[in-house]
This record gives structure tokens, C-alpha cells and sequence, in this order.
């Protein structure tokens, strides 16, 4: 799934591989997928697309947004592609290597190819700018990313009210969007190295917790995006992340490298969850 380290590390292989092509040809729901939402209607999306530029793309948050601009007229609004969740994003150097089975397919006039394919559930929106009201987007856009200087500890302590006292510190930091792109995957190495277990009620937190909390969000992201994303997941070529993730389904089972204890794997909140009970006491 796409989280920040991900979104930062794809956006910057498209900046490097993809800015300035010229799109020839768009498909869109050429595989029908159940758990795909488009934004609008994907039989369009040939027309808005197609002979446009790809300008710059940015990372915001959990999403990959590529911008494309028409160089015949320079004053026409950008068309955005916003890729989130579990979009895989890849590119061929010559198109007829693209994956077969996708849900949105841009074919260059070099030749070359991006795919996008949806693992599980993800979101492919292709809009004008300024006409997307997509609450997910825009707090993506708008709230500040853990890896900016804008992402204080006051600002990080301003997200926990009293209300969120019997929260678990997984709800805090990885639902209601309080933090864009922080999701269930990276939260898993975030609460291991700040020893943390994942039901720990926010309201027992002591001031000396929400400096830890903070720190290692800020450190383990850094180093997630900084050695091209996590080993559970692919960048643009198909390569995993070199970040060797401490709790994911890669270590399950497997002794925790700080005690020697088994990790345990749980269904929580939703989604799965990792830790050592030795080191992440509840």
C-alpha cells in the first residue's frame, strides 16, 4: 500500500523517468476491478489525458500526484492523476512489456509505458485542477508531512485532544487522517522502536511518550524514504524498498531482533498488526 516513504520515493522515479513524455494513447478499466474507484467517469479519461505533457509529480502524503499540462495551451488548467492506497505504479521502457491485466494504461510517444494496477482496493482519480473535492486528497495536499520542518512537536501534540483518551495510539496515529500517509504499514516500526504496543490507550501517554512518539515518527519515516521505501512493497520498476522492515509479514515469527522473543502477528482495527509483547508491553 502506498505511505509516504512509497508516495516520496515514486514520485521522485517519475520526475526522473516520465517528465516532459507525451501521452499517445490512454485506456482506462480495461480489467474491471471491484475495488477500483475512479474519480468520475474512466471512459473520459482517454479524452482528458491523451496529448497532454506530464509536468511534475508530487508526493502528497499516502498519494502519487502526477501532473500533466497541455503545451498547446499554456494557460489551460493542469490535468492531475492522483494515485493512492493500493495503486502499483509501473514503467516499461518499451510498451508492449506493460502488464496485460491493469486498471489505467498511458502509453508514450517513445514507446514507453505506465501502468497502474489496484492490489486489493486503491484509488485512480484523473481531474482538472481545482475541481476535486476529495476530502483524503485535499487533507493530503493541506496537512503538514511528518518529513517537513513544518511537522513541529507542538503541531504533533495538537492532534490529541481528551476526547481521544481511550483511542489506542494505532487509531491516533492512523485513522480520521490526522496524519496524512502514516498508515497501518509503517506504523508497525514506529511503535516498535518507541516500545510501544499498538492498543496502548492514548490517555495513559505521559508527556515523555508523546516526545518518543514523535521522535521515531520522524526518524523511522526518514529512513524509510530515504533508503526508496519499505521491503514489503515495489517502486516503479518493480524493485522492493531497501528499508528491511523489523515488523511486517516479512518477520513474522521470526525473533525480535532486540529480546530474542517471537513477534506475534494480530487482526486489529481492522487490519493486521505486529509486536513483541517483550518490548512493546501493553
Amino acid at each position: 500500500m502506498l505511505e509516504i516513504p512509497e508516495s516520496y520515493t515514486l514520485a521522485k522515479q517519475l520526475n526522473d523517468t516520465i517528465q516532459g513524455k507525451v501521452i499517445r494513447t490512454v485506456k482506462a478499466n480495461q480489467s474491471p476491478h471491484k475495488f477500483t474507484w475512479y474519480a468520475g467517469n474512466p471512459d473520459d479519461y482517454p479524452k482528458l489525458m491523451e496529448g497532454k505533457t506530464i509536468a511534475t509529480t508530487y508526493p502528497r502524503a499516502g498519494i502519487v500526484e502526477i501532473n500533466m499540462e497541455d503545451a498547446s495551451n499554456p494557460s489551460a488548467p493542469l490535468v492531475k492523476l492522483a494515485l493512492s492506497d493500493g495503486a502499483n505504479i509501473r514503467y516499461k521502457t518499451d510498451f508492449h512489456n506493460a502488464p496485460a491485466k491493469n486498471q489505467l494504461y498511458l502509453e508514450f510517444e517513445d514507446d514507453s509505458s505506465l501502468t497502474v494496477s489496484v492490489q486489493m482496493y486503491g484509488g485512480i482519480s484523473a481531474f482538472l485542477e481545482g475541481t476535486y473535492d476529495n476530502e483524503y486528497y485535499l487533507g493530503a495536499c493541506n496537512k503538514c508531512s511528518p518529513l517537513s520542518n513544518q511537522f513541529t512537536y507542538e503541531y504533533f501534540r495538537s492532534l490529541y485532544t481528551d476526547k481521544l483518551a481511550k483511542a489506542s495510539v494505532k487509531a491516533f496515529l492512523a485513522t480520521e487522517q490526522r496524519i496524512p500517509g502514516l498508515g497501518n504499514g509503517v506504523l508497525q516500526d514506529i511503535l516498535y522502536h518507541a516500545k510501544m504496543h499498538p492498543k496502548k490507550k492514548m490517555g495513559t501517554f505521559t508527556e515523555d511518550d508523546f516526545h518518543m512518539l514523535f521522535n521515531q515518527i520522524r526518524f523511522v519515516l526518514k529512513e524509510m524514504t530515504e533508503q526508496g521505501g519499505r521491503d514489503t512493497e515495489k517502486d516503479l520498476f518493480g524493485a522492493p524498498g531497501k528499508y528491511q522492515t523489523y515488523l511486517s509479514k516479512k518477520t513474522y515469527d521470526n525473533p525480535c531482533p532486540k529480546c530474542g522473543y517471537l513477534i506475534h502477528k494480530e487482526a486489529y482495527l481492522g487490519g493486521t498488526v505486529y509486536y513483541c509483547e517483550h518490548c512493546q508491553t501493553l
